[in-house]
C-alpha cells in the first residue's frame, strides 16, 4: 500500500464538511446539542480509522486510503483551479501507530459504526458518513485536528491493552 499523505486541499475538504454541518446544526437543528453527537462520534471514528492506513493491507486501510485520495483530489481542484491557490503536503511527520490492542478497538468501533449505519433509523447515514469522512481527512494533518488523533490513537492503544491484557 502506498504511503498515505494528505495535502492542504484534503484538509480544507475535511474542515469544509465540519463547517457545513455546523451551519446545518445552527439553522436546521435549532442548536440542539444532541443532534451533533452522531457527527462528532463518526468524526472521531474517522480520525481513528485513518491511523489504519499505515499498516499492511487491510480493507479499512484501503477504504481510508481511497477516501484520503478523493479528498486530496477534490481539495486540490478547489484550491488550485477553483481559487488559484496552492495545495502543499501537510502530513504530520510522525504518525501515531496502533498496537494490536489498538486495532482491536478500531475493529470494535468499526462494527459499532456499521451497526449504527444499518439499524439506527433516527441517525442520519449522511451524518455518519460525512463525520467519518471529515475525520479521515484531518487525522493525518499536522494541524490541531491532526494532533487530536495522537491522544485518540494512544487512547485506543490503551483501551486495547486493557481489553487484551497485553501492554506491549
Amino acid at each position: 500500500m502506498p504511503y498515505t499523505v494528505i495535502n492542504l486541499g484534503g484538509v480544507a475538504v475535511g474542515v469544509g464538511i465540519i463547517l457545513m454541518f455546523l451551519i446545518r446544526w445552527w439553522f436546521r437543528e435549532k442548536r440542539q446539542w444532541a443532534a451533533l453527537v452522531p457527527f462528532v462520534l463518526a468524526h472521531l471514528y474517522g480520525l481513528l480509522a485513518a491511523l489504519a492506513t499505515f499498516t499492511a493491507w487491510s480493507l479499512l486501510g484501503i477504504v481510508t486510503w481511497a477516501a484520503i485520495w478523493a479528498a486530496n483530489a477534490a481539495g486540490y481542484a478547489g484550491l488550485v483551479w477553483g481559487v488559484g491557490g496552492n495545495s502543499p503536503m501537510v502530513t504530520r511527520g510522525h504518525p501515531i501507530v496502533l498496537t494490536n490492542g489498538g486495532f482491536v478497538v478500531v475493529f470494535l468501533f468499526t462494527l459499532v459504526f456499521f451497526a449504527l449505519w444499518k439499524w439506527a433509523p433516527r441517525i442520519s447515514n449522511g451524518k455518519l458518513s460525512a463525520g467519518a469522512f471529515s475525520g479521515v481527512c484531518l487525522a493525518l494533518s499536522g494541524s490541531v485536528a491532526g494532533i487530536a488523533a495522537v491522544p485518540l490513537g494512544s487512547g485506543a492503544n490503551m483501551l486495547g491493552a486493557l481489553f487484551t491484557g497485553t501492554f506491549a
